[in-house]
Parts: structure tokens; sequence; C-alpha cells
């Protein structure tokens, strides 16, 4: 396990921690990523910038749940100021432990969500 961003009190721009994060997750084929801000919104908006993320924020065990099985999220976004420690143990757990479904509906629905090819 790797970690990338502030690692004391002093401030660190959570977008260059999730571009590490990321590059790690893609260059040496990881299943998975967690990424943590304040609220978690900041970070799952950069992540889904890449086309190899499905950056989920999850506030609850049952949204990882649906994240994974429904999604097929692959990076797990959680709010470090919005998240009690031990919900915050319980939404990883139960991600890690979540499946894909990989029934047609859902696969067909994750390949929509990738990048359009003429964005506006």
């Amino acid at each position: 396990m790797r970690s990338f961003g502030a690692d004391g009190e002093e401030a660190f721009d959570y977008p260059d921690a999730v571009d590490g994060a990321v590059r790690e997750l893609v260059q040496n084929h990881l299943p998975f990523a967690v990424l943590i801000c304040g609220t978690g919104i900041g970070v799952s908006i950069r992540a889904n910038r890449y086309r190899q993320v499905r950056a989920a924020l999850c506030c609850s065990p049952d949204d990882a749940e649906m994240a994974r099985l429904h999604n097929h999220a692959n990076v797990l976004c959680l709010g470090g100021r919005t998240t009690k420690p031990e919900r915050a143990v319980a939404i990883l757990s139960t991600f890690l432990s979540t499946g894909e479904d990989d029934a047609e509906r859902h696969a067909r629905r994750v390949e929509k969500l990738g990048l359009p090819a003429n964005p506006c």
C-alpha cells in the first residue's frame, strides 16, 4: 500500500495526490484505490477525469455495495471530515468485499459511463 498527499498538518493540494494515486493504480494494474479529502467531493471529481477510473463517493456501506455491484467502481472516495472512522471502516470493508455484477444491463451501463468520444 502506498500513500500520496498530506502526511502532516501542512496544506497539500489533493488533485496532486489523486494524480499520483491514479498513476499508481493504472501503471501497476491495481484493482482499487482509496481517496480521501475533507468531503470526498474534490477527490472524486479529479479521479473521474481519468478514463480508467470509476470513482464513487460513498457515505454508507450500501453506497459502497451498489458502487461496486452496479457501477464497477474501482476507486472509493471518502470524506475525512464528514465520515466517522468506524463508518469509514465499514464502507471500505464493504467496497473491498463486494464484486462486480456482470449482468448485461450493468455492463452496458458501465460502458456508457466512459468518457464521450466528442464531449461538448
